[in-house]
């Protein structure tokens, strides 16, 4: 089933800010949240809704959508996103929307994860580690062509000395008897509702610790220095996104790694200009090539041709090389390379030089078409 456009999804425009998206995404979720609208369809508008706020709230992964759209999270197609509902951590949304909880909603569907197939949770159910953006600078030669790259980055990894548990002498919390959360009861338009939280003494977690880790001083991770090999395709330009999955920050409590996304920035080159997957490219001819016409050596990326100048070429005519462009991205087509033709002007000329202009001023060279419509027009 084609999914609705996340932007109409929420009512808002592609140039819409975060705090538009908010408050969309606010007002949406109290109309359709289950336990208010009973239509049939309110579930599956909620998690809609919940589902576009995801993508749309962050800058990461709306910029992917914006320029693949849906394809950009299709597990696969194997591009650059690999975006999955499951994945969302929607409790820190609702938090960090409504506040702590949602309007005190809780029955039935107070939490987001039961929509998406996550079930009850607490923090102490596994959690995917945060995905991290890389700025990737490359040259125009390794833009074009593709090449590998090293990177060393500083990742959070898993404490290899308590292995993620934050300490030692694990044992289930005595407070919230090891479910991570606590509930409380309260009145509102809807009457008597309940609200959850996380646990105040197992900060959510469910179970507490004899003994704190000194090396990760009880968070379960560390930061690490990785080595990132990446390969680089043919053809990337400035703004595209390449994703490394499974290869970023340690999940929490067991969860996988987050991803690694490198975002390219590429340097212009300074002989060509680059237009897509198109170049184009200035070529210098002398007054008497442009007249009489010539053969000229003209680079290519992949090398010089010989182009034939036609006779009475003007400055700013321009020719196509067919396929002598960069290739198109996750293709085996490739793009044009124009050509433009700048008439040369001598600024200093010898004698004999300007005696052959003037012996050339007095023929009828001058007589053309073009100057004899211009002298009607004096």
């Amino acid at each position: 089933m084609n999914k609705r456009d996340y932007y109409e999804v929420l009512g808002v425009s592609k140039s819409a800010t975060q705090d538009e998206i908010k408050s969309a995404f606010r007002k949406l979720a109290k109309k359709y949240h289950p336990d208010v609208n009973k239509e049939p369809d309110a579930e599956a508008k909620f998690k809609e809704i919940g589902e576009a706020y995801a993508v749309l709230s962050d800058e990461n992964k709306r910029r992917q959508y914006d320029q693949f759209g849906h394809a950009a999270f299709d597990q696969a197609s194997g591009s650059y996103g690999g975006f999955n509902p499951g994945d969302i951590d929607l409790d820190d949304i609702l938090r960090s929307v409504f506040g702590g909880g949602f309007g005190g909603f809780t029955s039935g569907f107070s939490d987001f994860s039961d929509l998406f197939g996550g079930g009850s949770r607490s923090s102490s159910r596994s959690r995917k580690g945060r995905d991290t953006l890389v700025r990737l600078d490359l040259t125009f030669e390794e833009a074009a062509f593709g090449v590998e790259k090293e990177l060393e980055l500083t990742l959070n990894d898993t404490c290899s000395e308590c292995h993620g548990v934050g300490g030692f002498g694990e044992k289930t919390c005595d407070y919230c008897h090891g479910s991570g959360y606590v509930i409380s009861e309260q009145r509102s338009l809807f009457g008597v509702v309940q609200s959850r939280s996380s646990c105040p003494k197992c900060n959510g977690h469910g179970k507490s610790v004899e003994r704190i880790c000194s090396k990760c001083k009880g968070t379960g991770q560390v930061k690490a220095k990785k080595t990132i090999s990446i390969h680089i395709p043919e053809g990337v330009d400035n703004g595209h996104q390449l994703r490394i999955s499974g290869k970023g920050e340690a999940g929490l409590n067991g969860g996988a790694n987050g991803d690694i996304y490198f975002e390219i920035h590429v340097k212009e080159s300074s002989f060509y200009e680059r237009n897509e997957e198109d170049l184009t490219i200035h070529v210098p001819v002398t007054i008497t090539e442009a007249v009489l016409g010539c053969k000229k050596e003209v680079p290519t990326i992949y090398g010089n041709v010989m182009m034939e100048i036609k006779a009475g070429v003007q400055s700013g005519t321009k020719y196509k090389l067919k396929g002598k462009g960069l290739k198109v991205l996750n293709s085996s087509r490739h793009g044009d390379e124009y050509v433009i033709i700048d008439v040369i002007v001598p600024t200093k000329l010898s004698r004999e030089q300007k005696k052959l202009f003037e012996s050339l001023n007095d023929t009828d060279l001058e007589e053309s078409s073009f100057f004899r419509e211009y002298r009607k027009n004096l």
